[in-house]
């Protein structure tokens, strides 16, 4: 990665020697407008808080400003439809969780290729997912929880931020290796999921950590577990899922995409600028403040990430037997 801005011209002076003169061009002129960045969920979930830590230090980077549009509704569908079929010309940039992984096997037809319709940029972070809980819950364990949930088969009640999403996918694991039976209720966005969970609608969530610690912080929320398979160093006290339900693992992702036949000089520039923003020490400690690691990296190195997790979820699917048509 490059480190400053003599070094950057340098890395993109390089990366455009080959393309021909209109390229060459096109890449020293992007970007001359303001730049959207589509999050295709609701705010307040943990791709738009992921988002925003991103933004500003992007439109820094780049001298323009970078709009954050959220496109909620059908576990990220509808938003990841929209950026699929946007103009490949950088102007229009895609943040994406592992539900994007998911969704490839999970839903019968969608509307883009997981894989074709997008270019990668980089992966922002990495980490695990939390299991909280409604306080008026009487479980303050994992084992307390999996007691209540077999003595009332399908009384309680997990929230998540749509079918397919993250916390849907960790709740239904949760379910086949505690053998417990729990309630799923799909919601549009990780946000109005804990806004209900509050409000004491629902019982439990499997949520990422940006959004839902700070209810855990106030009180608003309990929390029983974490979804690695290790504590983490920030939250040493609170135990990990696998501790009660042995080899369970369930771990949260987030990434850019643009659309695909996005101009390679493009796609250089925008990845130089997000290695640059995940390495500022701010960035990083709000990242790890959450429980997150800022990941960052190469295109190729994001793709093979994304593929390998299809390839992963694809068979945990199918072992669950799960399938969800899509319909606009």
């Amino acid at each position: 990665m490059c480190g400053n801005t003599v070094r950057r011209a340098g890395c993109m002076l390089i990366a455009t020697l080959a393309l021909p003169a209109s390229g060459l061009c096109f890449a020293q002129a992007y970007p001359t407008k303001p730049i959207r960045f589509i999050v295709p969920f609701s705010a307040g979930g943990a791709s738009d808080i992921i988002a925003r830590i991103v933004q500003p230090k992007l439109s820094e980077g780049l001298g323009q400003p970078v709009v954050i549009d959220n496109r909620g509704g059908a576990a990220g569908i509808i938003g990841t439809a929209l950026a699929a079929k946007a103009d490949p010309d950088g102007y229009t940039i895609l943040v994406v969780p592992a539900s994007h992984s998911v969704n490839a096997s999970l839903y019968a037809r969608l509307p883009y290729d997981s894989v074709k319709d997008f270019a990668p940029v980089a992966m922002l972070d990495i980490g695990p997912q939390m299991l909280a809980v409604h306080p008026s819950l009487p479980a303050k364990s994992v084992a307390t929880l999996i007691r209540l949930a077999k003595a009332q088969p399908g009384s309680l009640h997990y929230s998540s931020g749509g079918v397919g999403a993250g916390g849907h996918l960790s709740g239904e694991l949760f379910e086949s290796m505690a053998g417990v039976d729990l309630v799923h209720v799909p919601y549009k966005g990780v946000g109005p999921a804990l806004v209900d969970l509050i409000a004491g609608y629902t019982q439990l969530v499997f949520s990422p950590l940006l959004p839902v610690l700070p209810h855990v912080k106030s009180g608003r929320l309990r929390a029983l577990a974490v979804t690695s398979t290790q504590r983490l160093p920030e939250m040493p006290d609170v135990p990990t899922v696998a501790e009660t339900v042995r080899g369970y693992e369930a771990i949260a992702w987030h990434g850019v995409l643009v659309p695909a036949r996005t101009p390679p000089s493009v796609v250089q520039r925008l990845n130089a600028e997000i290695n640059r923003v995940l390495s500022l020490p701010d960035v990083r400690k709000s990242l790890s403040d959450q429980g997150l690691q800022a990941v960052g990296g190469t295109p190729g190195n994001f793709v093979s990430y994304i593929q390998q997790d299809i390839v992963k979820f694809s068979g945990i699917i199918r072992k669950l037997g799960l399938r969800v048509e899509y319909g606009p």
